[in-house]
């Protein structure tokens, strides 16, 4: 049975007035040394494209869709499971991610639902050997149920730790089992709304905890994925302890954890913690912790997570720009993005996907001119230069320096540094902008 009128989506470049067909992405050709398909990995969220039925805090469903017309809840969630492959299939999508509750919404008792979720994991694992489709990553749901309310691994009942280690588990059982290249932890209600009753750092504490004994599992049950952390600095909690990329790293140190886990970057979390993605991109990056990334963005006049499908070519391009220059993406690219509201035919998925792909496409073919080029790494080269070329950068790069013979220096020329040079922001704006024009 087939559930999309719509046929497979092909390549029939930027001239193709086809609104069902990849402007972008042709996911054979080579670029820099590697595919576009092996650059981009890109994947599906199954919460968001299979889940999201146009609900929003004002409102209620206004997707209805064919496949969840059954009423049985454990048939309904096959029916979907066969709706999200073929879905997968027509779109040219490698890779999928989801969270325990995507594939199956809890009921009943942890073992009786488990035990359901086991089944519906078996029809992926068939329908994941029928396509050759990949699971990306997997994660649990630690945050919607009224059980969460505190907070997960940081919340004031033990028990409820507990719950959360059999979810993080059992999810990682199956993350395991289905071959996935990760393993997300996003901490929705890991924070706090008031200090007045938080004790801060027992929850944190906590939360380190419960991400050692992750990794300790993920060694003891030999999963060769990735653990990742994705950061976020606000909404549902008021403040949440995976803040953005800097405050992550800094307690995935301060616990000793720096070498067992990565980022999963987003950038509606980036612009939400008063970041650009580029800048996200950076740190991880330049800490050895880029591991993965959800594709979307957020209306900045409306300030809030709205996970829409990216079409911002600058985004794109700024973003593959650090991929590439960290060796290409460890894991993958989810669209962690729904179509808005009213959009609520079944082939607004469609278009929204090849939007999504075919601007990071576009911008995978920017970044790789930009790189081969080298006009930004130059410049910044030739910037920075005084570090590399006179003894007294040398020193400092070197941290073979103290304040006194820095004073010593400084007295010795009289306080006269040489002269300033320009940092030439627009002229490289207008760079930028060239590259993206002629791409």
């Amino acid at each position: 049975m087939s559930y999309f009128k719509v046929e497979e989506i092909k390549y029939e470049g930027r001239k193709s007035m086809n609104p069902f067909a990849f402007k972008e992405y042709n996911k054979e050709e080579v670029i820099a040394g590697k595919t576009m398909a092996e650059h981009l990995k890109f994947a599906m969220s199954y919460w968001h494209t299979f889940d999201a039925m146009g609900s929003d805090a004002f409102g209620g469903p206004t997707m209805f869709r064919e496949w969840d017309e059954t009423e049985n809840l454990i048939e309904r969630s096959k029916v979907r499971v066969k709706a999200a492959f073929e879905f997968m299939e027509k779109m040219g999508l490698e890779y999928f991610c989801f969270h325990d509750v995507d594939v199956l919404p809890e009921f009943g008792t942890l073992s009786e639902y488990q035990a359901a979720l086991t089944d519906i994991v078996d029809l992926i694992e068939s329908e994941m050997k029928r396509t050759g489709i990949k699971l990306l990553w997997g994660t649990t749901n630690a945050f919607s149920n009224e059980r969460f309310a505190h907070g997960a691994a940081t919340s004031c009942n033990p028990e409820v730790f507990a719950y959360t280690a059999a979810k993080i588990k059992f999810a990682m059982d199956i993350t395991n089992r289905l071959g996935g290249l990760g393993y997300v932890f996003w901490g929705g209600r890991e924070g706090y709304e008031t200090l007045l009753n938080t004790d801060m750092k027992r929850e944190l504490d906590n939360l380190g905890t419960m991400l050692t004994i992750a990794r300790d599992y993920k060694k003891e049950i030999g999963f060769e994925g990735e653990l990742l952390i994705e950061p976020k600095p606000m909404e549902p909690t008021k403040h949440q302890y995976d803040y953005d990329a800097h405050t992550v790293i800094g307690f995935l140190r301060g616990h000793g954890l720096e070498n067992d886990y990565k980022l999963n970057l987003e950038v509606n979390h980036a612009t939400l913690a008063g970041h650009t993605m580029h800048h996200e991109m950076v740190v991880a990056r330049e800490n050895g912790m880029l591991g993965s990334l959800d594709a979307n963005y957020g209306d900045l006049m409306l300030g809030w997570d709205t996970d829409q499908f990216p079409t911002n070519i600058y985004d794109a391009v700024l973003t593959m720009y650090e991929v590439l220059k960290n060796g290409g993406i460890p894991v993958g690219i989810n669209f962690d993005a729904k179509v808005r509201r009213a959009s609520f035919e079944d082939d607004d998925l469609f278009l929204s996907y090849i939007a999504g792909m075919d601007t990071f496409a576009r911008g995978l073919r920017v970044a790789a001119n930009l790189l081969e080029d080298g006009v930004l790494e130059d410049f910044k080269a030739n910037r920075y230069v005084g570090y590399e070329e006179t003894d007294l950068g040398k020193k400092i790069t070197s941290k073979n320096v103290t304040l006194t013979e820095l004073n010593d220096y400084i007295q010795n020329i009289d306080g006269q540094i040489s002269p300033l040079t320009s940092g030439r922001q627009e002229y490289l704006e207008s760079v930028l902008n060239q590259y993206i024009y002629n791409a």
